[in-house]
């Protein structure tokens, strides 16, 4: 099978033949520590230059936060690992995994993920964010970065045909003392903005992920 023809110009125009291709000879020993994304900005490829509004965000990040379900009512504690990486191009790869804990701090079970992008928008200080949940719902968020601080609200909300509709969403974080904090506000279908979520999170160690 060959590849799909390219347009003038294409810089990925190529005349391989998929078939020429030896998955054998395209082992890990070719990733070097420039094509990996990196959460640490001694190593790996050197961070993009567009990138600067949001190279404050770069690393891993831990700790607990504390929530509320705009539906109910009802009040929650998690603990909370995120991670800002990027692999030398203009965005940074985001990923959150959240666990309810109970009033010891004992984990209780998983609960919320988030997976997206992070990216400069038109002007320096403009940042776009592209999210997807594991509850069903995208979502594209844009906003301003000032001051190791970045004020961001939903400009498009999608969620899948199982998942519960929300009407508005908002999240503001901000580096404070070296640590991440961060609070979110809410709208169910037909309902206000309201609290939801708010955590502060360490820098914990970096390292460069495969």
């Amino acid at each position: 099978m060959t590849s799909p023809a390219a347009g003038p110009g294409d810089p990925h125009a190529t005349d391989l033949d998929a078939t020429d291709l030896d998955a054998t000879d395209l082992d890990a020993n070719q990733l070097d520590a420039n094509h990996l994304d990196t959460t640490d900005l001694r190593t790996g490829a050197p961070i993009a230059d567009a990138l600067l509004a949001l190279l404050p965000l770069v690393g891993e990040w831990a700790g607990t936060g504390a929530g509320t379900k705009p539906a109910t009512g009802e009040q929650f504690a998690y603990y909370q690992r995120i991670t800002f990486a990027h692999d030398g191009r203009p965005f940074l790869a985001y990923e959150s995994r959240t666990w309810l804990v109970d009033a010891r701090g004992t984990v209780v079970r998983p609960a919320a993920r988030e997976v997206g992008f992070w990216r400069p928008g038109s002007s320096p200080d403009d940042v776009e964010v592209v999210l997807a949940l594991n509850t069903g719902l995208a979502l594209i968020l844009t906003g301003t970065a000032g001051d190791q601080q970045w004020d961001l609200t939903a400009t498009t909300l999608t969620s899948a045909p199982t998942a519960k509709a929300v009407d508005a969403h908002r999240r503001f974080y901000a580096i404070v003392d070296d640590a991440l904090v961060y609070a979110q506000e809410l709208a169910p279908a037909g309902q206000a903005l309201q609290p939801h979520l708010n955590a502060r999170l360490a820098r914990t160690s970096n390292r460069v992920r495969t």
